[in-house]
């Protein structure tokens, strides 16, 4: 059996500790983890059986950080304001002596000594704790940069004060105040950090603190965590409800935006789905439980964000490479520029505080910090808008696609289509006894076109025995005497003597290999199909539709929606391996069992929320909008991640690039270097948060949709 959690973790300092806790996850037997720098979280899985959570936090632990399971125990919010308002409070009056023509004159030398002290190793000493695990587990770490260029500087200070030596300058701001600047950066970045992963926050809002269920004894309010499975929860007009179930009694229209973004509340009546965090607009519902707490869709929901947010993609992977060399390379760049300062200056201090200027510029933060955090932010925004990311790789290919193949029933249409007419081959069978042994066979089918055969029979199912689903083709079974029953495409369950060149699906019923007639269907085109088809193509995505039915149908619906080219007739792996043939990106919308081969052959799949619970699972993206609106939004949402991406990249690489030199060559004095470090970081943060205002095109947060 396989262990699959999460973990949240505590202490990283930089994209080096989270590359350092990664390498020694999956040293481990069997274990294969990723942690993600910006979410601070670990997913991890292990198929060896000796490997438990609690071995795992303890391994975390041993390398000098904190972990905690983040669905059960998340780490207590460390108050990073306190320390910074201390140390700001010290080295304020060593900042004021800076301007002054001689240190001395304002404040003592022994007295910057004594403000500087508590800030080098009291405040620091999360700073060498930091470097003495990097170092200890053969890596090193923004904290190895921090510690060792303001160690430089308070030692040089600390040896002139105390030997006398008054015609050498000391540099007690320089260390105090890139501490201080450090300590503020770090807390601007966890702020800012907290907000990329502000949708999970606002998902766990929606759902109420209690229930009200009705018991023998009447109604009370039970808290959610105590709800069981086949409770009867009232909800009333205005209330939120609280659990996933049927509804058994009442009428009433149901905002469902919270959860998915449609805008339009939802009829829900006697036998309608309902789902936690949604809002009863009208009425009164009394609601039988069949999912509550962790088993909820918003649960299930809040549960994929989490681990897609905490995923990498592989744009990341460049950033990851230089990350992981970065520190020892800025450490010999330091070391070479004390040396070429010493010698072209004559000047040890000269030299050494250009050192030190390298090493606090050159903090990896911003460029680790550049793909998570948009990542994040717009996995976050996407589920807000009704658009569920399996992963951050999805999200990544999903700004790339350059063909979507789409099925017809359910994706293009609406999936509910009626008989339209009924065609009887055998005078001694009649057209209701037709349909009546179509739909005893098709109730074992979750197609959209069994269940409008069931819709449309009025006489008693009969018993049906040995059923098979054939994907693409129909079902089969065999009645009570043994005789096999077809239903399915004419192709396969028999053709008419004459074909139809109606526009209708054809669903033809034989027995024992005698055709004995068949239904036709018709199919209604979603109204924000054609909107959908228009965008798709005006953003320069060629649309292809595939589907199992016939060419007249493919040709009606295909002309009505603006699809210039379409295939009929199509098998499952006739659709798969028409998309493994495609030299371009090519992605797949569908909802069928029958979708998932071309789905699992995609660079990108989508499914719609409303289909199986095969083509979901089979899907990098699950669309609880049912239309292909929905896919537009995904890829637009997708393009503005990847390109604020490419900007956090840009002004990473932009600002090591520029600042390393200036600071080398002396134009950098150490303070503002560490102003500069502690703004780079909030600045990549703050443009991945932009995101945050990304709308779907139209301009609104959510628009009607069929």
């Amino acid at each position: 059996m396989t262990l699959q959690i999460e973990l949240q973790l505590g202490g990283m300092s930089c994209t080096a500790c989270a590359a350092r806790i990664e390498k020694v996850l999956n040293k481990q037997a069997g274990v294969v983890a990723a942690v993600n720098f910006a979410t601070e979280t670990a997913q991890i899985s292990s198929s060896n059986p000796a490997i438990t959570a609690e071995a795992l936090i303890a391994i975390i632990v041993g390398t000098g950080f904190s972990a905690e399971l983040a669905d059960t125990s998340p780490l207590p919010e460390q108050n990073e304001l306190i320390p910074l308002l201390i140390a700001a409070l010290l080295s304020l009056p060593l900042m004021a002596s800076m301007f002054s023509m001689d240190h001395a004159q304002l404040l003592p030398r022994w007295l910057q000594m004594l403000l500087a002290t508590p800030v080098q190793f009291v405040l620091g000493w999360r700073f060498y704790r930091g470097a003495y695990f990097a170092l200890k587990n053969g890596g090193a770490n923004m904290d190895v940069l921090v510690a060792l260029g303001t160690s430089m500087a308070f030692a040089l200070s600390a040896i002139v004060t105390l030997l006398g030596l008054h015609e050498q300058h000391v540099y007690f701001e320089a260390s105090a105040m890139i501490i201080t600047l450090v300590l503020a950066g770090k807390w601007l970045e966890s702020r800012a950090k907290k907000k990329t992963s502000g949708a999970i926050s606002e998902l766990l809002k929606l759902q109420p603190k209690t229930a009200r269920v009705e018991t023998a004894d009447g109604l009370i309010d039970v808290a959610i965590d105590q709800l069981k499975l086949g409770d009867m929860v009232i909800v009333r007009h205005g209330e939120v409800i609280p659990v996933d179930g049927i509804v058994i009694e009442g009428q009433a229209a149901v905002d469902e935006s919270m959860l998915t973004g449609e805008s339009l509340p939802v009829e829900k009546t006697i036998g309608s789905k309902v789902f936690a965090a949604t809002k009863n607009s009208s009425g009164m519902l009394k609601i039988r439980a069949s999912s509550v707490g962790s088993k909820t869709q918003l649960a299930e929901i809040v549960r994929l964000v989490a681990s897609a947010q905490g995923s990498k993609a592989p744009i990341q992977r460049l950033a990851d490479q230089i990350s992981g060399v970065f520190v020892p390379i800025v450490a010999g760049i330091a070391l070479l520029t004390f040396a070429l300062s010493f010698w072209y200056w004559g000047s040890a201090a000269t030299g050494l505080i250009h050192a030190v200027a390298v090493l606090v510029i050159a903090c990896p933060c911003a460029l680790g910090l550049a793909t998570p955090t948009a990542i994040s932010v717009g996995i976050g925004r996407a589920a807000q808008q009704g658009i569920l990311f399996r992963n951050a790789t999805a999200l990544e290919h999903a700004g790339k696609i350059e063909m979507l193949v789409v099925d017809k029933t359910g994706t293009l249409t609406t999936g509910q289509a009626k008989v339209v007419e009924i065609i009887s081959l055998q005078s001694d069978i009649s057209k209701e006894a037709l349909l009546q042994l179509a739909a005893s066979l098709e109730q074992g089918s979750e197609h959209p076109l069994a269940h409008a055969i069931l819709a449309a029979n009025t006489l008693p199912l009969l018993p049906i025995s040995d059923f098979v689903a054939v994907p693409g083709q129909g079902v089969m079974g065999k009645l009570g005497d043994g005789s096999e029953i077809k239903a399915g495409i004419p192709s396969w369950a028999g053709e008419m003597p004459e074909k139809s060149t109606q526009p209708h699906t054809l669903v033809s019923v034989a027995k024992n290999g005698v055709l004995l007639g068949q239904l036709a269907l018709a199919d209604t085109l979603r109204a924000s199909s054609v909107e959908a088809v228009k965008r798709l193509q005006a953003m320069g995505i060629e649309v292809v539709m595939l589907t199992g039915d016939q060419p007249a149908t493919a040709a009606a619906i295909a002309k009505a929606s603006g699809i210039r080219q379409h295939q009929a007739l199509m098998r499952p792996q006739d659709k798969a391996a028409f998309i493994q043939q495609q030299s371009k990106v090519v992605a797949m919308v569908g909802d069928g069992i029958n979708d998932a081969p071309a789905l699992a052959a995609a660079k990108v799949s989508f499914a719609m929320g409303a289909g199986s619970d095969v083509a979901i699972e089979a899907a990098d993206i699950t669309l609880l909008h049912n239309d292909l609106l929905a896919v537009s939004d995904t890829i637009a949402l997708s393009r503005a991640t990847l390109k604020k991406i490419r900007q956090n990249l840009f002004f990473a690489f932009f600002y090591n690039t520029l600042g390393i030199p200036l600071a080398a060559i002396g134009l950098l004095n150490p303070v503002i270097a560490g102003a500069a470090m502690a703004l780079s970081s909030v600045s990549v943060v703050s443009n991945s948060l932009l995101l945050r205002r990304w709308k779907s095109e139209g301009g609104s947060e959510s628009k009607p949709r069929s």
